[in-house]
């Protein structure tokens, strides 16, 4: 792919507008980084299908392991606009990369919210630092978006350890993962039901079968699907409550919301600086296209397009610092950043023309990732259902 330089990608009146002078230094320091470490091997690792985990001790300096959690808890107590911030540029260098890190940030807010000081010792901790990888389980081939009816099951054993069956389904690094957190519906020894609940699984401790599963988008992440046959869980590896895993996903799952959001922001920002670049560069019938009214019309368009999902993105992360989002907050950035970077992405490929279509030049991994991420975190149809219960209440779940 091009390099993504800095002339062009410069900082838009919006983002000054919204970033403190710490942050717009933040921004440039992750973005240094990401030029030099990360850009010379996306290529490779994409073609490897590969995340190159030996960089994760490094990215945790700027934030990106549970940063946003409290200093004296292990984090750096960022705000939910630097953790925007740091999404944003994830976004604009690789998706897959950003996808990673949106699951241990996930992953680290709920530990942090429920595990237990042994939990917190075993796997929050070496988490924050690198050490270990993990995935979130909750989608499963059925079911994902209406997480009431999960099929998998952990059933209580009369040793007070569970038995957990069930298949999960488009998991981020769930095969490769050194832990992972997974959601089951709780049935007790009493055979009354005790509701969804978490349960941390370490490869080391249990047994389940995982697989890699091919996607067209985010080729260096192994997407996975993982099978429970009775796998047997102590009570210890309990995170929280029984019943308390549906409180514990939903905040997560804003979290996830806003850092897909932001994400794609950057991945939209990168096509477009990218047609900037071939627009000024690539002639056509004797002059350069950017000349050319049709391709300004293009590039306009997607400035507008990025300008307005930044903007929204960076007030839904206000909003959090605040304390007055909610979910549907959540739902709107993650709804109209992820079209927009489709959209965006889909202008750059015919402002490219078939130059665009090259594996070897990096927009067709755009394209591939925008449109995947549209359904991550939830669908386009299922934001749209969740706005809407909110803005009539009325809901069209059961």
């Amino acid at each position: 792919m091009a390099s993504a330089g800095t002339t062009i990608g410069s900082l838009d009146a919006t983002t000054k507008a919204a970033l403190s002078e710490e942050q717009i230094a933040l921004r440039q320091a992750v973005r240094s980084f990401m030029d030099t470490r990360i850009e010379p091997i996306i290529a490779e690792c994409e073609r490897e299908g590969r995340l190159p985990v030996e960089v994760l001790t490094d990215l945790a300096q700027f934030g990106y392991l549970g940063g946003i959690l409290a200093e004296d808890r292990g984090g750096m107590g960022l705000t939910y606009t630097d953790l925007a911030v740091i999404m944003e540029e994830a976004g604009y260098h690789w998706m897959s990369l950003r996808s990673t890190l949106s699951v241990i940030n996930m992953v680290a807010l709920m530990l942090d919210r429920a595990a237990s000081d042994v939990q917190r010792k075993t796997y929050l901790e070496p988490l924050l630092r690198g050490e270990r990888l993990c995935w979130f389980g909750l989608t499963e081939p059925e079911h994902g978006s209406d997480v009431r009816v999960l099929n998998t099951v952990a059933v209580e054993d009369s040793s007070g350890d569970f038995r957990i069956s069930g298949t999960k389904l488009w998991i981020t690094n769930g095969a490769i993962g050194d832990f992972g957190i997974v959601l089951a519906n709780v049935k007790r020894l009493d055979g009354t039901e005790g509701g969804l609940t978490a349960f941390l699984i370490d490869p080391s401790l249990c047994t389940f079968e995982g697989h890699r599963i091919e996607t067209m988008f985010i080729k260096a992440t192994t997407t996975s699907e993982l099978v429970f046959d009775e796998t047997i869980v102590s009570a210890d590896m309990m995170v929280g409550e029984v019943g308390m895993g549906h409180s514990l996903f939903m905040k997560g799952l804003d979290l996830g919301r806003l850092n897909v959001a932001m994400g794609a922001i950057g991945t939209g920002q990168r096509a477009l600086d990218m047609s900037i670049r071939y627009a000024r560069e690539h002639e056509q019938f004797g002059k350069r296209i950017g000349e050319f009214q049709l391709v300004q019309e293009l590039i306009a368009d997607m400035r507008m397009q990025s300008c307005a999902a930044r903007a929204l993105g960076y007030a839904t992360a206000r909003m959090l610092d605040a304390g007055g989002v909610n979910q549907t907050d959540c739902a709107v950035a993650k709804l109209f950043a992820t079209e927009t970077a489709f959209s965006i992405a889909d202008k750059a490929l015919q402002v490219h023309g078939g130059m665009g279509l090259s594996m070897e030049y990096g927009l067709e991994r755009i394209f591939r990732d925008t449109r995947g991420g549209r359904t991550v975190e939830g669908t386009p149809q299922i934001q749209r259902l969740v706005i809407a219960r909110d803005q009539l209440g009325i809901s069209a779940f059961n």
